[in-house]
This record gives structure tokens, C-alpha cells and sequence, in this order.
């Protein structure tokens, strides 16, 4: 970093090729978004740093979920873990996403948390048992939602059944639209799109929005942008 200090240009591309790796990364774009749109971006990285290091997402949905709730979640969800794990009064139903299920069950057991597994051929079964259903957002903006594969047939379900879909946004996660639809080309830039570990839907199942302000009702304020559209982040970067 410190050999870009004086190569704008360079930060640039660094940062163009940092979201080409990991595109479905929404706290990565929102890092770049904002240090190219900086005139200390050297001082502000570590600062972001700290920012994503103390979200108090996790602690804002351990408050907000409901006292003895049947929880749905999907495949592994780092902050819904922190989150759940902190109640001890809740049952948890985890849909399995790519085996990764089965890593959120272990997690949720070794704090004590009921919670059972389930496959997807059972979620039209499972979805109306649950109270609220989590869905963690790699990326968010105002019309569609990036997140674990099946989360777009949960959340469909779930809103066909009437049961509230909670979007967990935690920092980085809400980003400009046009980022938003570049991460979605990206990972879906494949022959066989069955294969992906993402999914994309509409925000229109989202019921309410997690984020480290609390709980609120899913809106265009609610899903506002935390960091600047920089059109430099949708341009490929050269070879």
C-alpha cells in the first residue's frame, strides 16, 4: 500500500482488482468505494477496518429477534451466529446451502442453541413453523439482494406464507445500486448458474432491515447506500 501513496492511479487498479476476485464481497466494494473517493485513503483504510471490526450488527438482531422464536436461517451466517448464540431461548431451523448448514449447526450446538437441520426439500415444511426468517446480506441495495444460494427460494416462500423476512445488512453490506448489478454480472458469469454459491432476488420479500442501527422496516432509507457510487470500480482492470 504504502508504494501507492503518491500513484492514485494505482490505488485504482489495486482496488478494481481486489472486487474482480472476490466480487460477491460487498464489504470489499464498499472499502474500495470509499478510499477511492478519499483524500487520506491510506489513513481511512484502517479506520474502515475498525469500523467492519466493531459492527454491532450481532448485537442489534440478538435484541430485536423475539423472546423463545423459532428462527430460520440459511447455510452459514457469520452474524447471525454471533447473534444467536447470545439468546438462549430460541430454536434455530438451518437450511442447508451448499453444505455449509451443517458448519452453522456446529457453531450453534457448542453454545447451547436448539437448532435442527434442515434440507431443501423441506423448506415449504419448515418456512411456516418458523417466526421470522434471516437472511444475511454479502451485498444489498434498494432493489435486490445479494446472498448465501437459496436464500431468493426462502425468502419467496417465506413471503407467499406471510412470515417476515428479516435482510441482515451488517456494515458494508448496503451498496449503490450500479454496484449492486456489477456484482451480480460477475458471479453469474458462468456456463452452469446452478453451480454458484450466491443468489439474487428482489428486495420486494424483504420485510424488515437489520442493521447496526437496529431493526426497521424495509425501505428505500432503510437500504440507502453506505458509501458512494465510483463508476473506476466497474471498469476491468488491465491485465
Amino acid at each position: 500500500m504504502s508504494s501507492m501513496r503518491f500513484d492514485p492511479s494505482g490505488l485504482v487498479v489495486a482496488c478494481r482488482r481486489v472486487v474482480e476476485r472476490h466480487p460477491e464481497c460487498g464489504p470489499l466494494w464498499w472499502l474500495c468505494a470509499h478510499l477511492l473517493t478519499s483524500q487520506e485513503p491510506f489513513q481511512l483504510a484502517w479506520e474502515l477496518a475498525d469500523e467492519i471490526d466493531d459492527d454491532s450488527t450481532a448485537d442489534a438482531l440478538a435484541a430485536a429477534i423475539p423472546d423463545d422464536a423459532v428462527v430460520l436461517t440459511i447455510g452459514w451466517s457469520d452474524i447471525c451466529a454471533r447473534a444467536l448464540t447470545r439468546r438462549g431461548d430460541v430454536t434455530v431451523l438451518v437450511t442447508e446451502s451448499r453444505h455449509h448448514g451443517s458448519s452453522m449447526m456446529q457453531r450453534l450446538e457448542r453454545y447451547d442453541v436448539v437448532c435442527e437441520l434442515v434440507q431443501a426439500e423441506a423448506i415449504g415444511r419448515a418456512i411456516p413453523a418458523a417466526d421470522v426468517v434471516l437472511v444475511e446480506a454479502h451485498a444489498a441495495s434498494s432493489e435486490r439482494v445479494v446472498a448465501p444460494i437459496g436464500s431468493a427460494g426462502v425468502a419467496a416462500v417465506a413471503a407467499t406464507c406471510g412470515i417476515p423476512v428479516w435482510l441482515v445488512a451488517g456494515v458494508g453490506r448496503r451498496l449503490p445500486r450500479d454496484l449492486v448489478v456489477a456484482i451480480d454480472e460477475r458471479v453469474a458469469k458462468v456456463d452452469e448458474p446452478w453451480q454458484l454459491d450466491t443468489d439474487v432476488f428482489s428486495t420486494g420479500c424483504i420485510t424488515h432491515v437489520v442493521g447496526v442501527g437496529g431493526l426497521t422496516a424495509a425501505s428505500l432509507e432503510a437500504l440507502a447506500a453506505e458509501c458512494p457510487m465510483v463508476p473506476e470500480l466497474l471498469r476491468v482492470s488491465p491485465i
